[in-house]
């Protein structure tokens, strides 16, 4: 018989028999055991922390909760996974609901979050946190997030909002932190802090920080200035190369743009106009009057004295590195995979859609699976939707309806810039004007310490970033750019013009798509989705397939293509305009019958506008399209389980070119010899079992180390790294003589030569060139110097060999690529800073993984600085159109948020091992897949 009880009984930890959601038996006994025993041997917190404690805040999953402020009944149904379905008779409900539900599986991660983004984690965490928060106060996004929710939402959308909100506090009402999370129990020991009522702009904040990581090429703007250091403008279009159009397709092959219009049009165009920019990645662009590595621009570095501006960056560029990893990971690499196959191609005779975005990895994942079902789709209750969403924000982010599906990649469109402005007193230089600055004060309060205050200063391009170090403020006052600038004045600034810094309707756009039922609906839904931009794949069970790019994207001035930063002092280099939506690409029905996006180049080099100038290369997109070809040459069919296998494709495309030169190089060390043979006859596929891969990825990252890594400036090389270094163009090795010692200064997963498929180009064009000046580097040690690209090769079989054997053992037959390829999934608050048995209590790993850089199965890793797994495909998903509950999905975590709950991590195995989940849709199937059954009354 069901027990009653009120949202306030339940919030003390009583619970109905049966209802925590855990799975039975001895093994779960054991685990909790286990937790106990290890928590009574632990400083202080072993005394307070019992088996009630890790079990006070599981969430009743059965029986049935009082919640005021319901208009009816609304049941959620949970899988054996955990997974909720909601199910509700008015719109308002369904989203208390939904966050009442979200709540109880993942408040803690909703609450760090919402700190994160409105800088207020020095609340939680103390003052170690004051830097990140002053960072992140000086973005402000909970001041733009308040603007939109104010000023730009719709009614509707504000109502939903709202009534999230209403759930979420009806889930915290009378409860203790301990109640809410095991975290909480653990801070309590640090401070008394207590989580405050969730408000609809803590909803719509995580936006901004979704958008930040995936802001497009603002790393690249950055560290195209560092290296004139130590590079020339030649040098830096080498490692910048132009987008392979002729081998990599972008994701629009069919229509283009219409001068005469001025729209893009799916089904044709005349493609040959001129405009304001190529919109080719190429990053050979006009450059600015600060340089930063172009050919087209004289640069800081090609006149007067850059240190001061390189400092800057540099500045900033370990403050973007001291950011916690929710924020997201900078480097290249980092993208996602979708796709969509039309009807014409498949078993089933509609449209198949596949989508897997790349995020950092973290625990729980970013995303949260469940489905919001109205009983009766009505005027009154508009919602049958699930799919992925965030915890602490409503609706479905990616997933399908009863009519459509979509799918996300980033863009990749460039939306950031950074300004060097000049200071003079309280302002700032703009033409031939003082400008006084924007200001405002902020007060930080901190944990267990007095708070701080800071002053956030702001231009008409954006705020002043460099004001939150004190280093680069002083090295902004003897900061020296070239001769065009002015005068020094008070000293220099780097200021950030964002898009994400514009108050914006993207919470809009996330619900108009949830109830969107066609193509109509979906692209007039698309156009507020406005930050981030975002590639969009779309199939409707009608059988149409599409993509739209959507998104508020900048048109800057004929002398600025953003690839590098600009002269805040001078008017041309302001952003100009937007580029109007039915100006930008999309695709539908093409005659080819499917979609790739990989966050490959979006058009080809007739379109108008500059996109950006840093495109993903399309090693990854290219390899979904040629597997889907070979899937349906001479009339195959592309089924469900085909799409699951294509997501998990390990092949390694630079593999693919490197290995036959390789097995050319005579090798004389019997036992390097041993390990180069483990590349004969291998398939370039990178298993997790696999020795080949092993060396073969240690072989790739000692070439880019060798050729590049130690000609690249200590800006952009792993901390840590010291080198007796020598300018790029020195021909031929050298000796010691006039070489100064300089030592790394970025994280080892943000460092470069990342190895990302930017590094597959550069490899790749310069092959043909055997006696490039980048194929050689010096003697060390017994190890021989290279004066040609064959001899550099020889000698990173050499290091690559002695590398392993120091980390896997010198015997080759137990190397494998997982014994490198490593995944740790660390809880981003006390599972990286808390005390070490709580790391355990929190963290889980390691484990071994196959795939790789720019591989469709993309685990990524660092080359710089070491082979661990720094992002992944943060969820999978296949949606059937012909029957959507045959769809499957996997999520990297699991629902829970709670360790040792039976649903923290457990889809990471399946997830590995690269399987997916049965997905439930009709009320039949969810019914059918139920476990667990609880009602919330009103």
């Amino acid at each position: 018989m069901p027990t009653d009880t009120t949202a306030a009984a339940a919030s003390t930890g009583q619970q109905a028999a049966g209802t925590s959601g855990r799975k039975k038996g001895r093994k779960g006994r054991l685990l909790v055991l286990v937790l106990v025993l290890a928590l009574i041997g632990g400083v202080a917190y072993g005394a307070y922390w019992s088996v009630s404690t890790v079990r006070a805040s599981f969430p009743q999953t059965k029986g049935s909760i009082t919640l005021e402020g319901l208009s009816g009944p609304v049941d959620v149904r949970r899988d054996g996974y955990g997974i909720p379905q909601i199910y509700a008779s008015s719109d308002e409900d369904l989203f208390m609901a939904q966050g009442y539900v979200q709540a109880q599986d993942r408040f803690y991660e909703m609450d760090v979050r919402r700190h994160m983004t409105s800088g207020r984690l020095s609340e939680m965490f103390g003052a170690g946190q004051v830097d990140n928060d002053a960072f992140l106060r000086t973005l402000g996004w909970d001041r733009v997030a308040k603007q939109e929710y104010e000023e730009k939402l719709s009614p509707a959308t504000k109502k939903y909002l709202q009534a999230y909100a209403k759930g979420v506090n009806a889930y915290l009402e009378g409860k203790q932190g301990k109640d809410i999370s095991l975290e909480y129990a653990a801070l309590s020991f640090e401070n008394d802090y207590k989580p405050g009522a969730w408000t609809p702009v803590d909803s719509v904040a995580w936006l901004k920080a979704m958008a930040w990581d995936l802001r497009g090429n603002m790393q690249d703007e950055i560290d195209r200035a560092l290296l004139t250091s130590r590079l020339g403008p030649k040098q830096i279009a080498d490692l910048y190369p132009s987008y392979p159009y002729s081998r990599n397709k972008p994701i629009v092959q069919e229509g283009g743009y219409d001068e005469g219009s001025g729209t893009f049009e799916a089904e044709g165009g005349s493609g040959d106009g001129e405009g304001e920019g190529d919109g080719t990645g190429s990053g050979e662009g006009a450059g600015s009057e600060l340089g930063g590595g172009t050919e087209g621009g004289t640069g800081a570095g090609a006149e007067g004295d850059a240190a001061g501006f390189e400092s800057q960056l540099t500045g900033l560029q370990r403050v973007l590195e001291d950011l916690p990893t929710a924020v997201g990971v900078n480097g290249d690499g980092i993208g996602s995979n979708s796709w969509v196959v039309s009807g014409d191609h498949t078993v089933s005779g509609k449209p198949l859609l596949a989508n897997d975005p790349h995020l950092s990895a973290s625990l729980p994942s970013v995303w949260y699976q469940m489905g919001l079902h109205c009983r009766s789709v009505s005027d009154n209750c508009r919602y049958d939707v699930t799919g992925y969403t965030f915890a602490g924000m409503p609706g479905v982010i990616i997933g399908h309806n009863q009519d459509i599906a979509w799918g996300l990649t980033n863009s990749g469109v460039d939306v950031t810039d950074l300004y060097l402005e000049k200071i003079t007193g309280d302002g700032y230089q703009y033409g031939d004007k003082v400008v006084p600055f924007e200001t405002r004060e902020e007060t930080i309060k901190v944990a267990g310490g007095a708070s701080r205050k800071i002053v956030v200063r702001e231009t008409n391009n954006g705020p002043l970033l460099s004001d939150r170090s004190d280093e680069l403020v002083k090295t902004g006052k003897k900061a020296t750019v070239d001769r065009s600038a002015p005068d020094r004045g008070d000293g220099y600034a780097v200021a950030l013009r964002w898009t994400a810094l514009d108050p914006g309707r993207t919470m809009d756009a996330v619900f108009a798509i949830n109830r969107a039922k066609d193509w109509d609906d979906f692209r007039e839904a698309s156009e507020l989705f406005e930050v981030p931009s975002q590639n969009l794949v779309y199939a409707d069970t009608e059988g149409h397939i599409g993509y739209t790019l959507p998104g508020r994207i900048p048109t800057r001035a004929e002398k600025h293509d953003g690839s590098v930063p600009a002269p805040g002092w001078d008017p041309d280099y302001e952003w100009t305009g937007w580029v109007d939506q039915d100006e930008l690409p999309y695709e539908f029905d093409p005659e080819r019958g499917y979609i790739v996006t990989a966050n490959q180049a979006v058009v080809d080099e007739d379109y108008p506008y500059t996109l950006t100038t840093d495109w993903g290369y399309g090693a990854r997109s290219q390899r979904i399209n040629d597997l889907i070809q070979s899937k349906i040459k001479d009339g195959g069919k592309i089924s469900t389980d085909d799409m699951r296998q294509m997501q998990l494709d390990n092949s390694s495309a630079v593999a693919k070119l490197l290995v036959p030169e390789l097995l050319k190089i005579d090798v004389d060390d019997e036992h390097v010899r041993e390990a180069q043979k483990l590349l004969e006859g291998w398939d370039y596929t990178q298993d997790a079992d696999s020795a080949a891969a092993a060396y073969f990825n240690s072989v790739w990252r000692n070439i880019l180390k060798l050729s590049f890594g130690h000609k690249l400036p200590k800006e952009v090389r792993v901390k840590g790294q010291c080198l007796w270094v020598e300018p790029a163009n020195t021909t031929g090795p050298a000796d010691e003589a006039g070489k100064v010692r300089e030592c790394g200064q970025r994280s080892a997963s943000q460092a470069q030569p990342d190895g990302g498929d930017r590094w597959f180009e550069v490899v790749r064009r310069l092959m043909a060139d055997e006696d490039s000046e980048w194929w050689t580097t010096p003697k060390r040690g017994t190890r021989p110097a290279a004066e040609n690209r064959d001899q550099l090769f020889k000698r990173a079989l050499i290091d690559a060999r002695w590398e392993l054997t120091a980390k896997l053992g010198k015997d080759i037959d137990t190397w494998s690529w997982g014994r490198l390829h490593r995944l740790f999934l660390d809880n981003q608050t006390l599972g990286t800073d808390g005390p070490g048995f709580v790391k355990y209590v929190l963290n889980r790993g390691p484990w071994k993984l196959g795939g790789g850089e720019a591989t469709v199965n993309a685990t990524g890793w660092n080359a710089a600085g070491g082979y661990g797994v720094v992002w992944v495909p943060s969820m999978r998903m296949v949606v059937n159109l012909g029957d959507l509950d045959k769809s499957r999905w996997i999520n990297l975590t699991g629902a829970s948020g709670h360790a040792y709950n039976a649903h923290y991590v457990d889809q990471t195995d399946k997830w590995a091992e690269g399987e997916l989940l049965e997905w439930a849709y009709s009320e039949k199937a969810v019914e059918d897949s139920t476990t667990d059954h609880l009602v919330l009354k009103p």
